[in-house]
């Protein structure tokens, strides 16, 4: 389904080369003030372009308020919003439709939808559709305590924790006619202690659903991680140190029994290199019924990650305006 959340509702609908990307946020309490630039700062975050290595496709992704908002305040109803496309190149696309590129939805969509399914840019599966989800991020925020901040970052492109090596490595990547792969971690600070539920509704459950519905996302961690699996107790353990719950350490990430325990919340997510590289491959092409090779033409990224840092921060947010209104 396209919906997440009970009490903090948003639905996403629209694909990459369609006419836009909309977003419905439902659940929002009345007179929570909203503007357009409000959103402009995590929006050029995301925004193609703004840095080496992202795709040169450019997007204004200017809101447009389609319903749940007068005289720049929510009224208690749904709130819609609309980003329209208008640097589409759909004719880039015409030769997959049918020769599957690989590690992309192509396939699996149109034996899905039975052949249905918009294959431009890859349709609703494109991470085009990422904008909804910063856009539900920057209102997600305005409902957590003024006390709780964000600190996300690039944690490492292609294995490489250096920024100062990621310019070179992408270059490298780019003139090979390939990609990389990227790590986002997003820091949480000012959370109170018991936020989220045992079990099906923990943080971790929660955070780590709709981290995995951004497109090209392949691990979560919490804390050290799967680093823990290669640690004793006596190591992983986080003592505390007083009666507010801080702790020494902080190897849990900040959630303890799907909840939070009044340390920062720490999260990793793992983006796997993009999947259109102008490198030739071998696929199955379906019109011939043979596996032939394949060249990608088009406007990639050629790490997700670096657009990606302001996405994991949004889905981060939601879960916790989800958890918060409870």
């Amino acid at each position: 389904m396209n919906s997440f959340g009970n009490r903090f509702r948003i639905t996403l609908f629209g694909e990459s080369h369609g006419p836009g990307i909309g977003l419905v946020i439902d659940g929002l309490p009345a007179g929570i003030r909203l503007s357009e630039e409000l959103f402009e700062q995590d929006l050029a975050r995301r925004r193609g372009g703004s840095q080496p290595g992202t795709t040169p496709r450019q997007e204004e992704d200017r809101p447009q308020f389609l319903a749940g908002l007068y005289e720049g305040h929510t009224t208690g109803a749904p709130l819609a919003l609309w980003f329209a496309n208008h640097n589409t190149r759909s004719e880039d696309y015409a030769p997959y439709f049918d020769h599957f590129r690989p590690s992309h939805a192509d396939f699996v969509a149109r034996e899905k939808f039975n052949g249905y399914n918009d294959p431009r840019g890859g349709g609703h599966f494109s991470g085009r559709l990422s904008v909804a989800l910063v856009a539900a991020g920057v209102v997600a925020k305005l409902l957590l305590p003024p006390e709780v901040g964000f600190s996300t970052f690039v944690r490492s492109i292609g294995g490489e924790q250096d920024p100062a090596r990621f310019e070179p490595l992408l270059q490298q990547a780019s003139a090979e006619g390939d990609s990389l792969g990227g790590e986002i971690e997003c820091e949480v600070s000012g959370l109170k202690v018991g936020l989220g539920d045992p079990f099906f509704d923990s943080v971790e459950s929660l955070v780590a659903h709709l981290l995995f519905a951004i497109p090209g996302i392949k691990g979560v961690a919490f804390g050290s991680g799967f680093e823990a699996a290669r640690m004793r107790g006596s190591e992983h353990n986080d003592p505390l140190f007083d009666r507010r719950g801080r702790t020494a350490t902080n190897h849990a990430g900040g959630v303890v029994g799907g909840l939070t325990n009044g340390n920062p919340l720490i999260v990793r997510a793992a983006f796997k290199p993009t999947a259109s590289i102008a490198r030739e491959q071998q696929t199955y092409h379906a019109a011939t019924d043979r596996v032939e090779p394949l060249v990608i033409r088009g406007r990639h990224d050629r790490c997700i990650a670096l657009r990606g840092a302001v996405v994991v921060e949004a889905a981060v947010a939601i879960a916790l305006a989800e958890l918060t209104l409870r």
